[in-house]
């Protein structure tokens, strides 16, 4: 049956008018992508001049080794929460490192596909969303408000808290990447599930492994609000954890706030160390990810 007269033409304007739609609509969207990524960038920018600007006129070699001015006396540094910040993130690592692991190979190795499992991956993505002020509320009232004062021990405590549910995300999932192939073969061989686990599955993920550790560090190293719960702050040298301890970003939080020009300074000075330890952890992980790809 023929066709009326002009109905191609008008089928070719339609195809045509179509394709012209699609493309300025995909048009459209990679601009306002590209605006959106131009403003973060921007943004990022500005944030970061603003801090290397400020915050490089503080740094000197007093303000790594000295302990803090008193109010309105020029000099000083922030060596103590410096030392104070290494040794509660160092103590956070230690407690929450492991566990994180742990909890990582049960939901890759013997919780996948069991009741039990999906509770422990439910509750691993909700701790991973918890505000972190949240988690220094628990441990005050867990262990400062027991103990009776503050410490560097319950800042450890916090900060592991809200590292162990990266680790173990993390650690779920670079497992699970570790093709079946390699255990099943390590298991035909006669080796026990706990040495194929160690000896295998670790080898082979070990690098996503390292890398989960250096991103949990990178989460909990600008936290405040669960050091102001449990470790609070001192202007002495931090010689145990067991009393109020030093740290930088409680530092920053009350240095920011005070009327005096050169704690204000310090500030910046010790924003400027946090954001150049975050990038270094940062760029660390970027060159592990990429030396495993």
């Amino acid at each position: 049956m023929a066709l009326p007269a002009g109905t191609k033409d008008r089928g070719w304007a339609v195809k045509c008018t179509s394709r012209t739609r699609r493309k300025l609509i995909d048009r459209t969207m990679k601009a306002a992508a590209g605006v959106a990524v131009l403003i973060g960038i921007g943004v990022l920018a500005w944030v970061l001049s603003v801090v290397f600007v400020r915050g490089a006129s503080a740094l000197s070699w007093s303000f790594f080794t000295k302990l803090p001015a008193p109010p309105g006396a020029p000099g000083g540094g922030l060596g103590n929460a410096m030392l104070g910040t290494l040794l509660i993130s160092a103590g956070a690592t230690l407690l929450g490192v492991p566990a994180g692991i742990m909890a990582g190979v049960y939901l890759a190795e013997y919780g996948a596909g069991t009741r039990f499992g999906g509770f422990v991956n439910f509750m691993v993505n909700v701790m991973m969303g918890i505000p972190s002020i949240i988690a220094g509320l628990f441990i005050y009232a867990l262990l400062v408000v027991s103990v009776g004062h503050f410490s560097g021990y319950a800042g450890a405590m916090a900060l592991a808290f809200l590292m162990m549910p990266v680790v173990a995300r993390t650690t779920a999932d670079m497992m699970a990447l570790v093709p079946d192939q390699l255990r099943e073969s390590a298991l035909a061989l006669g080796a026990p599930r706990w040495r194929v686990i160690v000896q295998i599955v670790f080898r082979a993920a070990r690098a996503g492994l390292l890398t989960g550790v250096l991103l949990a560090v990178a989460r909990v190293s600008g936290e405040t609000a669960p050091l102001l719960f449990t470790a609070l702050n001192s202007p002495y040298w931090p010689r145990s954890l067991a009393g109020p301890t030093a740290n930088l970003t409680v530092t920053i939080f009350n240095d920011a706030m005070s009327p005096y020009a050169n704690w204000q300074r310090a500030a910046w000075g010790a924003s400027l160390v946090i954001t150049l330890g975050v990038l270094t952890i940062s760029l660390l992980t970027r060159f592990i990810l990429r030396r495993r790809a």
